[in-house]
Order: C-alpha cells, then structure tokens, then sequence
C-alpha cells in the first residue's frame, strides 16, 4: 500500500486531536501510554510527507522501544510521560498559532515593522519577530519573511531587504533562549527536573536581549534615501493591535507559571493548558464575531510529532540507559564541567551545521548529561542548551526559519547564514559559552 502526502488527512487530524485530549488527561490511568499510540498512528497514516529525519527516528523509536523492553522495560513509562506532555504541547502552540494567525492585528502588526529609519527599523523588526515567535512559534517568520519577500519583489534586493532578512532570522534565534512557550525551555526543563523554570528563562532573557541588540552590529548600512518611513503615514495605527497581543502573551505566560508555581503541574502541562485555553477563547470569539467557527486541521503535525515529541520519547529511554549503564554514582571531575557546559552551545551548532535538528541536540545533551550534572551547576547546563539551541536556529542554514525565510524572499540560506552572520554566531556561541562555564562552578 502506498500512502501519499495527502492521505488520510482526515484520519491523522482526528489521531492529532486526540493525541492531544489524551495527553493532558492526566487524571486518567495510562494516558501517556494511549497518547504516544495515538500520535504513531497518526505518523504512519502520514508517512507519505515524513522528512527524512522523521522517518529514522520513527525507525529509532522502534529500535529502543524494543531494547528497552528487553533491558531496561522501566524505561518506557517515563519515555511515554515525556512524549505525551510534549506532543499535546506541540499540538495546541501550533493550534495557537493557527487561530492568532486569523487576527487582522498581524497584519497591522508585520506592517508596523518596517516603518521608521534605518536602526530604528532594524530594532524593531528584530524585536517584534521575537516577540511574534513566542505564541507563533516559527509561524512569525512566515509572517514578517512574507513582508520583506514583498519588499524585495516590489524594491528589488537592496541594504533595507538584507537587513530584514537578518533582524528576522536573529529575531526567532532569541525566542528558544527566553521564551516561556518555547520548546526548547519546555524540553529543557523536562530532561533536567531539578532546574526551575523561572531560573532558567530569567538567565536567557538578558542573553537573548544582547543576541537582538547587538546584531545592530553587524548589519550593513543603507543609502540615506532609505532612512525613511516604510509605511505609508494612513496606515492603521499599530499601537492598539501591539497593546492586545502582548497582553494575550502575557495571560498566557502568566497562567502558565500560576499553573506550574501554585497548583504544582509539570511545566509542560501548565504551558499547554494555558495556550489551549487561549485557543478555546480565540475559538469562542471568532464564533461571535464571525457567526462561524471550524477547528484548524491537524493532518500535517506528524513531522512535528515524530521529531519533537519523538525526540522526548528517545531521550526518555537514553537518559535511563545512561544511568543505568554509568552507575548512579558516576560523576566527572568537579574542574570538568566547566569545561563541558563550555561545549554545549558549540555541539549544538555544529550538529546543526550538517542538518541535525536542535531538538536531537538538545535530547541527547539532556538525557545524557542530565544524570550526572551537579544540582549546583544546572543553570549552565540548561543556558547552553537553550543559547545553543537559539544561535543555531538563527546562524545555521538548515533550521525551519532559514529555510522558510529563503522560500519566501528568495535569498539563499547558506549566504544568510553563514554569509551574512557567520562571524557573528561565532561570538554569541563564545560569549554565551563563558557564562554557562561561570554558572556551572561550585560557588
């Protein structure tokens, strides 16, 4: 039988649905397990449109799920835990993504970004797609690349058009290093329990601020004719639509922290319940306004699920086997993890300069050192993991902005990268790597 892109469409929504309402069941016994068959239901009714990459690690999944079986079979159920919370996490971020996407206020928003003189707009378009990339996760970059591709198609390639393509691609590489909703936070905190959340958002947050501004750096500078406003003075006023999205991000984040500080929920659950009800509420109000409403179609998660939620699945059972097989009093030389924690971000863009996804990176970074690393030193870890995860993302040509960015404007992703950014990756990764090595000493 050969299943194409679009089969079963219907079918793998329906799996991703409930993949999702099983997920965050908790109350139920044996949830995790009944979601994690259902979202590899819905990867094999898909298989027509897997990457590559989806279709090995399904292959690994089916190679460890059937060692750990036969060695290590308390393994499974924490793998099934990690895989259910991140799965129906991924589920409703792009089920989030999907309903904001609707809003008129990105329009005026994405509009709003090119307005104003040269540094100004670089700051601006930077910050706003940072901002954008915390509910809409790599959808902001669809939403602002699709602006600057207009700008190139109507104004030709220019000073103004590089620029933006850099403030984008830097814009969504801080995301994944303070993001609350980011993945790489939530699957952070997932493979190393004992490092708070909070800690480790509020230590990325001045990171990610330095990674934004000073790209400013390392822009080029535009003829004087350009040191004008992009958008046309009629345009709606950007203000009121700004004021309402950074207030529904705010709820969101919000209720996400109440749900994990005070009622005592595992991060990633407390993040997926809090943007889910943001979706219901944003499904509540279309219905009002529009006397219409439909749930957005699932049918093309399953990339998604197999590799992020795959991926937790995998370091599930690598992080058991480790302990396992190193010994529950395996440890490194205190002067060595400095050194390591020096490394991490390093790993992480080298993986992703020969295509391997930072989510393997940071699965294998986390469920292997996870284990062994001192309590006192976790914040080091956790930092590179999420700098090295956002430097990658923004400074590499095969992540899923870099691509979509060189769909959309036609700039290739190699000279984005590498051409345009390459040096400047190369000292975020060595200034993020002294901290992380500062943080992980036994002060």
């Amino acid at each position: 039988m050969i299943i194409h892109p679009d089969s079963y469409s219907q079918s793998r929504s329906v799996l991703a649905y409930l993949t999702l309402f099983t997920g965050i069941a908790t109350v139920v016994p044996g949830n995790a397990a009944v979601a994690t068959i259902f979202a590899c239901l819905s990867i094999v009714l898909g298989w027509g449109n897997l990457r590559a990459v989806g279709r090995v690690l399904f292959f690994l999944i089916l190679v460890f799920t059937l060692l750990a079986l036969s060695y290590e079979p308390a393994a499974l159920p924490k793998a099934a835990g990690n895989m259910a919370r991140i799965g129906a996490l991924i589920i409703t971020v792009m089920l989030l993504s999907a309903v904001l996407g609707q809003s008129n206020d990105l329009k005026v928003i994405s509009r709003s970004l090119f307005a104003g003189k040269s540094l100004f707009r670089y700051l601006g378009m930077t910050f706003g797609t940072a901002l954008l990339s915390v509910p809409l996760n790599f959808g902001a970059v669809g939403v602002v690349a699709t602006m600057v591709g207009v700008q190139v198609k109507e104004q030709g390639d220019s000073a103004l058009a590089r620029n933006a393509a850099r403030a984008v691609v830097r814009g969504f590489g801080a995301s994944p290093m303070a993001s609350p909703l980011s993945i790489s936070i939530v699957m952070t905190v997932t493979f190393l329990p004992d490092l708070s959340s909070w800690k480790l958002i509020a230590a990325g947050l001045p990171i990610a601020i330095l990674f934004l501004v000073s790209g400013v750096l390392t822009r080029e500078e535009e003829p004087p004719l350009e040191d004008v406003a992009i958008a046309p003075t009629a345009e709606q006023s950007a203000l009121f639509p700004w004021f309402r999205f950074v207030a529904i991000i705010a709820l969101i984040c919000a209720g996400a922290f109440v749900l994990s500080a005070k009622v005592g929920l595992v991060y990633s659950q407390s993040v997926t319940l809090s943007c889910l009800t943001a979706v219901i509420i944003g499904l509540f109000y279309r219905r009002v306004a529009d006397g219409v409403v439909s749930l957005p179609s699932l049918a093309g998660m399953n990339n998604e699920l197999v590799i992020m939620g795959g991926s937790s699945f995998l370091g599930g059972i690598i992080g058991t086997f480790a302990l396992s097989w190193l010994g529950m009093d395996f440890s490194l030389p205190v002067w060595a993890y400095p050194l390591v924690a020096i490394a991490v971000p390093w790993l992480f863009f080298i993986g992703g300069a020969i295509g391997v996804n930072p989510i393997i990176s940071g699965t294998l970074s986390g469920s292997i050192l996870g284990p062994i690393w001192p309590v006192y030193g976790l914040l080091g870890l956790g930092l590179g993991m999420v700098t090295g995860w956002g430097i990658t993302v923004a400074g590499t040509p095969y992540s899923a902005n870099s691509l979509l960015l060189e769909r959309c404007t036609g700039y290739n992703a190699h000279t984005v990268s590498y051409g345009w950014s390459l040096r400047f990756s190369l000292v975020a990764l060595m200034t993020s790597s002294l901290v992380c090595a500062v943080l992980t000493l036994p002060l």
